[in-house]
């Protein structure tokens, strides 16, 4: 059964039936080993590496779970520091604030309300991945038995860091003085709990000002969704579109469950594109950092790239997920990063990432340039995109071939292929027929399905080539 909650990144299922207490506490007594046992081995045997931070998502199902996680952390002989309900980036922070081994979320982000699990991070709160312990702690959660458990076991400190984290996240706000009208949709998930804390009147340093802030969905204890607290599907930013517009609000945001990603709307009540942040976030974090590297999804429109450079700075592609950008602003220095998810990343907040600091940068941008939104976008916004769109093929590798022969440097389109994450044709820079687009196409980890997203110099390029491409990678699903 465990074997069905352990995924790429994290651990998740439904509750009760795929995910119970009884897992809980075996996933609490693996992580407790392996994360203790990592933190040994790099030779770090402080007493502040046997602790591990836990904190848990509004969801019902969260606090038997938290429970038991710490229960089997603690049977390990692991130091529990009990934070409470936070967002998933408080997590990170209390990690490298506290010196900690590493921690555990009790969350399922933006899934429906009966689904839960845990995000593992480790030493200075690098991801946890399958590849990187998620194997070693599913290992060890199916091999616990009663005559492992330490007599003595860990102990449970319950903290407070809501000042520290408001004064960390506060740090990246500075909007001049200017007064902002601002919308945030909370999704009924954990950023209806942060924005209070960290902005609004009960923080611990008073609201943030400048900021008037508009509340959207931020009842967050009755276990239910007003719409599914996923920002990337179109249907669920509707609400915080509508009260941008009906507000007059300079900008708007709708957080996802967990509170580590949003979406922006602009003025207009246009949603603005996660790659298109990057490029306009880059210029911000590369004027503090002259020449430093910008980090971005191998998914991201090509100005991003062209928008890192014209600001001096050095543009890092990277792969698909949250383990390789991490790693990536590690290994390259970088001062900032995006994924096309909805996820920042920041030099300055341990190369994580958080959605209130990618909040915190938007709004010091905009209340600096004396422009609005959209017109901060609408310079990046200079090619056409098709966004992701899937495709059904049980034949996924058979497909990837065959797009390779079809557009690659063999090819009669000539183009550059690189093998990063999935395939990449780009053709952009060609002139001709044959020229002026790029794409990429990814497998599905978990489902048959290949994921398509394509760019072009103009909307009739765009078309073509989707209308050239598709019929090789099976068949369009809508969702």
């Amino acid at each position: 059964m465990l074997g069905r909650i352990f995924k790429a990144y994290d651990i998740r299922g439904t509750y009760p039936d795929l995910l119970n207490d009884h897992m809980a506490w075996q996933i609490g007594f693996g992580a407790g080993k392996y994360l203790i046992g990592a933190a040994a081995a790099a030779g770090d045997t402080t007493p502040m590496m046997r602790n591990v931070v836990v904190g848990r998502d509004m969801r019902t199902s969260s606090p038997v779970l938290a429970k038991q996680l710490i229960l089997g952390l603690n049977e390990f002989g692991a130091d529990v520091i009990d934070v409470g309900m936070v967002d998933t980036s408080m997590i990170y922070f209390a990690v490298n604030h506290l010196d900690c081994a590493g921690g555990v979320m009790v969350t399922a982000s933006h899934n429906p309300p009966n689904y839960n699990g845990f995000k593992v991070s480790g030493r200075k709160a690098k991801p946890v991945g399958e590849a990187t312990g998620l194997a070693d702690i599913r290992k060890h959660a199916a091999m616990v038995d009663k005559a492992m458990i330490q007599k003595d076991g860990g102990r449970v400190d319950v903290r407070d860091l809501w000042p520290a984290y408001t004064r960390h996240v506060r740090s990246f706000l500075d909007t001049g003085g200017a007064n902002l009208k601002i919308v945030i949709d909370a999704s009924n998930g954990m950023a209806g709990t942060m924005i209070p804390k960290i902005f609004g009147k009960v923080s611990s340093m008073g609201a943030a000002p400048g900021l008037e802030i508009i509340e959207i969905n931020f009842e967050n204890t009755k276990g239910v969704f007003a719409h599914e607290p996923n920002p990337l599907v179109a249907a669920n930013l509707r609400q915080t579109q509508e009260a941008v517009l009906r507000e007059k609000a300079h900008v708007g945001f709708c957080y996802d469950g967990d509170a580590d990603r949003c979406m922006v709307i602009d003025e207009k009540g246009n949603a603005v594109g996660c790659d298109l942040l990057t490029g306009l976030l880059a210029k911000r974090f590369l004027a503090q950092s002259p020449g430093a590297a910008v980090c971005y999804d191998l998914r991201s429109t090509k100005a991003v790239a062209e928008e890192v450079s014209k600001a001096g700075g050095r543009a890092v592609r990277c792969r698909v997920g949250h383990v390789f950008m991490k790693q990536a602003m590690a290994e390259q220095g970088a001062c900032f990063g995006g994924e096309l998810s909805g996820h920042f990343y920041f030099r300055d907040n341990f190369n994580a990432d958080s959605g209130a600091i990618a909040m915190c940068s938007v709004l010091s941008m905009l209340a600096k340039s004396g422009k609005t939104m959209s017109q901060l976008i609408s310079p990046i916004a200079r090619y056409v995109q098709s966004g992701e769109i899937n495709f059904q093929i049980e034949d996924k590798d058979g497909a990837m071939r065959a797009i390779l022969e079809a557009f690659g440097p063999e090819s009669s389109y000539q183009g550059e292929v690189d093998e990063l994450d999935g395939v990449t044709i780009d053709c952009f820079s060609k002139s001709g027929a044959k020229g002026g687009w790029w794409c990429n196409v990814r497998k599905s980890n978990t489902e048959p399905l290949l994921r398509l997203n394509m760019e072009a110099r103009d909307r009739k390029i765009l078309d073509k080539m989707i209308e050239t491409i598709a019929p090789m990678l099976g068949t369009r699903v809508d969702h």
